[in-house]
């Protein structure tokens, strides 16, 4: 009888936002006339902006063509791609990173997700918590998070770093020795950001021990501060140190189109092996290339019209976070982030827990939230909220939570 990876047995119930989605659906269904504002999922809704667009009808019509026809691509991209990347993404912020070292992907998720098969089974991973969900998911599933322990809302080997208040949501390096380290910023859930000296900490752990930082930067356009990194590779030292995640889903809405990338440098080395070569055999057996549809439509977001257009959308969603941000803190709540990302993270009032605080929202405000504790135990007694909606629904939903405050 065949046998089953018996590590998807051990995961608890199902993946967070599948779980959101469920419980809005069976609330909507419940009461038919509520209109939901979600700001919980992080899905854009703003269109794909005009550059983006027409360089994806040029493309196909190239491809029906004999001349301009393709096939399968390279699966670390087309150079057209890459060394765009390499310029605007790095090159213009004083980073040397080389096109060879990008890779071209359909999703940071899938990245995130995937990068684990290039490591052995008995490292030590360290994640923030709370965390986005696919860092700890994916390592439960490849055997390295161990059991789950249901009480406490965690897994006995992965190495939990709180983000907290008390630290402004941004952790340090642990005192004993890990092997992976997940950081993301600007953070999904929190919104928080770190500093270069704080980012510096850990490049330095992770150099002295000989760890790898795994570094998600998908949110990096929605930095408005000067003094806040980019990229981990404004850091000296992380080249030997980091593999760093980007996308394009939020930053040109492509959360429909799909389309990303990682970059590995060549002088990251482990157990006497090159990352980026094994990253690049993994990719080549394992997967196909993004289509070159898409990579044209992410190539043009680089051009002088695609960049001033999808940084309009980007301000658009900044606009929202802080309306939301202001909105509830004139309420009377607690919040924090939004300024440098999308995502803000609100206390929940009179130690109320964060699915409590999530039905109350649904059933007395109907906005949809994602509950803080999802996103592990430090989340407890806390909602993420999302500025990607619609300006005006985001605006009707702070004001029905005013509302909802006031009358309490």
């Amino acid at each position: 009888m065949v046998k089953i990876n018996e590590n998807y047995l051990k995961l608890p119930g199902s993946y967070l936002f599948s779980e959101v989605a469920r419980r809005i659906k069976v609330y909507s269904d419940a009461h038919p006339d509520a209109k939901i504002t979600k700001l919980s999922i992080g899905d854009v809704t703003r269109p794909l902006v005009p550059a983006v667009v027409e360089a994806m009808h040029q493309a196909v019509t190239e491809m029906g063509t004999t001349e301009g026809f393709h096939g399968y691509g390279p699966e670390q991209g087309y150079d057209f791609l890459r060394d765009v990347i390499a310029q605007y993404d790095y090159r213009d912020r004083g980073v040397d990173i080389d096109p060879e070292e990008i890779f071209v992907s359909d999703g940071a998720k899938s990245d995130c997700g995937n990068i684990g098969d290039i490591f052995g089974v008995d490292n030590v991973v360290a994640v923030c918590d709370p965390v986005y969900p696919v860092y700890v998911d994916t390592n439960a599933m490849a055997g390295r998070a161990g059991e789950y322990q249901e009480e406490l809302g965690r897994w006995n080997k992965l190495v939990y770093m709180p983000c907290v208040q008390e630290n402004g949501f941004t952790p340090v390096p642990p005192q004993e020795k890990v092997d992976i380290i997940y950081l993301c910023f600007p953070n999904n859930p929190t919104g928080a950001v770190a500093s270069r000296a704080q980012l510096k900490a850990w490049v330095d752990y992770a150099n002295e021990n000989g760890s790898v930082i795994l570094f998600d930067s998908a949110y990096e356009a929605f930095i408005t501060e000067d003094d806040i990194p980019h990229t981990i590779f404004e850091i000296e030292g992380a080249r030997t140190c980091a593999i760093e995640f980007r996308s394009f889903s939020k930053t040109a809405g492509f959360t429909g189109t799909r389309c990303a990338y990682t970059v590995v440098p060549k002088e990251l080395n482990r157990d006497g092996a090159s990352l980026n070569k094994l990253w690049n055999r993994r990719q080549c057996t394992k997967f196909n290339g993004v289509p070159y549809v898409i990579q044209r439509a992410a190539a043009a977001v680089y051009t002088p019209e695609g960049r001033e257009q999808t940084r309009a959308n980007i301000a658009y969603y900044q606009k929202n976070a802080q309306v939301i941000r202001e909105g509830l803190s004139q309420a009377g709540f607690t919040v924090f982030g939004g300024a440098n990302a999308p995502y803000i993270w609100v206390k929940a009032p009179h130690n109320m827990g964060s699915w409590d605080f999530f039905d109350l929202l649904l059933d007395r405000a109907h906005v949809a939230t994602t509950p803080g504790v999802g996103f592990g135990p430090s989340g407890e007694g806390y909602i993420r909220l999302t500025a990607f909606g619609d300006a005006e629904a985001t605006a009707q939903a702070v004001a029905r939570i005013q509302a909802l405050a006031h009358h309490k």
